[in-house]
């Protein structure tokens, strides 16, 4: 029997279909799966074997594979996965697929959802599920945004030119710490302008324009409004961008389950303070029926009915009222500091990769841009 592959496009599909049936079978040692494992609504069986057991204990691990299962088998660079398909093949195993170069094609995988078109604009919302991690693009006429892309910069470029525009602007809602952004190589690559704010972006390696409060931003020939709304807290710089007076994309400022943490910086107390002041004048003064569209999710369980993580700001305020009740300044610290926990090692560099004050080869961004992200305050668990 030839075996057979799939890509990191099918998986989302089976994941995020119901009614599909099949079992994941994760390769990898335990603590990269430990650390980082595939997600989806629709997933209700998978199980970890590392490889090397396989190598070595090859009737047992067999053993642990339920007879009869579809079985998809994840790895991290593709060949154990192939390894362990031809073990299970030879032991009488019919439906056996693994995954074409390892599961860095799932972390940097892109899913395209149109959260709405209208007024003669698209805006999509890019789901990456291997990151818990949301991208977003606004078209109109020939010209397309993007805010806070990741470093899948092909994805972007070849999306704008199915739709027949160019990439003509790239937000970023704060300096990101979770993964490496795609703006500077989108700039280089089209010609886009970088818009981030100066208290995130102020020592960057690379030309920017300044987003400033208020500031309105615009396509050549009319189309929708964007307006720049200064949020700081989970950065000095955070900044989110209100479309059309209708959706407002948050960044990691405000999740639908929690909002974003204060304390990456290393000055929780101070950046604390400053997410406090944004949540009583900004935040608490927004349009109940706003939609909000959020940088990460926690879960899948936050999705809407067509798969597009969205809520309205009243509704986000309802889910966490233990949050967005919190009245003094000094309850809103202890509940900081009551949820903190360490952040992993590597946001520091890629901090300063997004600064372009560091740069590393393509192996070495697989690396430290795999993993979920951990960006809230609380994690509703």
């Amino acid at each position: 029997m030839e075996l057979s592959s799939y890509k990191a496009q099918d998986l989302f599909e089976w994941v995020t279909t119901e009614g599909n049936d099949f079992l994941i079978l994760d390769v990898r040692v335990d603590e990269e799966f430990d650390r980082f494992k595939v997600e989806g609504p629709y997933l209700s069986k998978m199980i970890n074997i590392p490889y090397v057991e396989f190598v070595e204990k090859e009737e047992a691990c067999v053993a642990k594979v339920p007879k009869g299962e579809t079985v998809r088998i994840v790895c991290a660079k593709e060949g154990s996965a192939k390894y362990v398909a031809e073990i299970l093949v030879n032991h009488g195993f019919k439906d056996v697929r693994y995954l074409e170069q390892g599961i860095k094609t799932w972390g940097n995988l892109l899913a395209p959802k149109l959260i709405t078109s209208e007024n003669g604009y698209q805006l999509y919302q890019f789901i990456r599920p291997g990151k818990a991690s949301c991208s977003y693009g606004l078209i109109y006429g020939d010209e397309m945004m993007v805010f806070d892309p990741s470093r899948n910069t092909n994805f972007y470029q070849t999306f704008a030119k199915d739709h027949g525009c160019r990439i003509v602007k790239t937000f970023e809602t704060h300096l990101q710490a979770d993964y490496i952004s795609g703006s500077k190589q989108l700039s280089s690559n089209t010609g886009a302008a970088i818009i981030g704010h100066e208290n995130d972006f102020k020592n960057a390696a690379f030309e920017y324009e300044k987003a400033a409060d208020q500031r309105i931003y615009g396509f050549s020939k009319d189309g929708p409004q964007i307006k720049a709304i200064h949020m700081p807290g989970h950065t000095p710089g955070s900044t989110s961008y209100l479309i059309d007076n209708a959706y407002l994309i948050t960044g990691d400022t405000v999740f639908i389950l929690s909002i974003g943490r204060p304390d990456l910086g290393g000055k929780a107390e101070e950046w604390s303070k400053l997410l406090f002041n944004t949540l009583k004048t900004k935040i608490d003064d927004l349009n109940a029926e706003l939609i909000i569209l959020p940088g990460h999710y926690m879960d899948w369980s936050e999705a809407n009915q067509e798969l597009i993580f969205a809520d309205t700001m009243g509704s986000i305020k309802n889910k966490n009222a233990n949050i967005y009740g919190i009245q003094t300044e000094s309850d809103f610290i202890k509940f900081i500091e009551e949820n903190m926990r360490p952040q992993p090692e590597v946001y520091a560099d890629i901090r300063k990769v997004n600064a372009g004050l560091l740069e590393v080869d393509e192996e070495e961004q697989d690396v430290m841009d795999l993993g979920k992200n951990e960006c809230a305050a609380s994690m509703h668990r």
